[in-house]
């Protein structure tokens, strides 16, 4: 079993490197992204897979309901707790995302897609980016977990510039289900999906134990804690996106929404906090070590992959110098952004195609500014939330400057140019 689990690694890694590593190679490894950022994107993602090297990834068909994302208690995970074993967050992650966002797609015939991220899950769901936004804050700022936050970026704007769904695919998910039709969860039911307990009263209240007027101000954050929720929620698409400008505007609106949320919940923690003495605060900031101890006696341990992929996240590593890892790039790369192609399919002309080279040097860099490399938790939930609003504006000043880049190509383009620059993506899982 660990042999073949090592193979379907491998082969994993490999997939995600020829499907998420887009751009040409220029001399010497001299990417538009920076080196070290296109190394740190791809090991970052193997990190980020390595949550799931011994569960079964067979999300298949209608296994899971669509209809568990809006009942499914986010504790359980759906092919364990039948059997008392402890619930792994990422594999329910996994399982919903993926039930969702294929069965749409290709009428719900592959068994993946080319957009998901490394840990099986995806950030684009049908018309919905960013499904479970607040149980990605909750799980950064409470537990310490930023996972999720930092596997979000580059894959996620590439797939909005050329989305792997057509137009009937999307309409899918915001029609109205008929008894008969497939089981493909409408938009408003996948943005309901995102935290289905809020803030973690219980475990915050067991952990310190807090005086009467210390529970007044945990109430309070547990409130401005649901607001915030309700605040990304309604940043939920009526119409099913159907342009990358559309595409990328969204992204901006939900990234929007999850920075307002963090600025709305920071004064009533910062009150909780400032309410709790050195051994309270020191309990609250336990809960993280906790899910951290959690996680990682769910998973199998792989000591030499692991120091592998720390060593190649550390600022001292160059990938440069790699002539493998040249060689593998340069093959690579052509498969995500062939200019060339694009450039006589679509008619383009020297403009038009200096101006496509911008869109895709624009795109490239943001391997670099959204590293996936996991950096290590801050200490308190204060920092936390600090962290995570930064890491979200620069998420946030990426996206508009690839919005940006992608008005100006498609300025002068004709309808009919528009229309065959759309048609790249979902050709691609034709």
């Amino acid at each position: 079993m660990s042999g073949r689990m090592g193979l379907a690694l491998t082969g994993a890694t490999l997939l995600i490197a020829a499907v998420l590593l887009p751009g040409r190679a220029e001399a010497q490894f001299g990417l538009r992204g920076g080196p070290l950022g296109v190394a740190r994107f791809a090991v970052g993602h193997v990190i980020g897979m390595s949550r799931l090297r011994h569960s079964r990834m067979a999300v298949r068909g209608g296994h899971y309901r669509s209809a568990a994302l809006r009942s499914q208690d986010p504790r359980q995970d759906p092919r364990g707790a039948e059997r008392g074993q402890p619930a792994n967050p990422y594999v329910l992650r996994a399982a919903l995302t993926a039930q969702a966002a294929l069965s749409g797609w290709q009428g719900g015939r592959r068994p993946q897609g080319w957009w998901r991220h490394p840990d099986g899950s995806y950030g684009w769901v049908g018309p919905v980016f960013w499904p479970f936004a607040h149980d990605d804050l909750t799980n950064a700022v409470i537990f310490g977990d930023a996972t999720s936050l930092s596997l979000y970026g580059y894959g996620d704007i590439y797939a909005a510039i050329f989305a792997p769904y057509a137009a009937t695919e999307l309409a899918a998910y915001t029609a109205t289900q008929g008894r008969r039709g497939r089981r493909v969860p409408t938009a408003e039911s996948l943005c309901e999906a995102s935290d289905t307990g809020g803030l973690p009263v219980d475990r915050i209240n067991a952990a310190v134990a807090p005086n009467g007027l210390q529970r007044a101000a945990l109430d309070e954050l547990a409130s401005a804690w649901t607001s915030a929720r309700d605040t990304i929620r309604a940043v939920c698409p009526a119409q099913a996106p159907t342009t990358a400008a559309e595409r990328l505007g969204l992204m901006r609106e939900r990234v929007e929404a999850m920075i307002k949320a963090i600025d709305a919940v920071a004064p009533p923690l910062s009150k909780f906090t400032s309410l709790l003495d050195d051994d309270q605060k020191a309990r609250l900031n336990a809960l993280a070590n906790e899910r951290r101890a959690a996680l990682a006696s769910m998973q199998r341990k792989d000591s030499s992959k692991d120091a592998q992929a720390a060593a190649a996240c550390s600022a001292d590593s160059d990938p440069r110098y790699d002539e493998k890892l040249q060689r593998q790039y340069e093959q690579l790369v052509q498969q995500q952004w062939p200019a060339g192609d694009i450039a006589t399919t679509l008619r383009l002309d020297e403009v038009a195609r200096a101006r496509f080279e911008v869109l895709e040097d624009t795109t490239l860099r943001t391997m670099q500014t959204l590293s996936a490399c996991p950096a290590e938790a801050a200490a308190t939930p204060q920092a936390r939330l600090t962290a995570a609003k930064a890491r979200l504006q620069t998420m946030l000043a990426a996206v508009n400057g690839v919005a940006d880049a992608l008005d100006d190509f498609e300025a002068d383009l004709s309808d009919e140019q528009k229309a065959g620059f759309e048609a790249i993506g979902p050709k691609r899982g034709a």
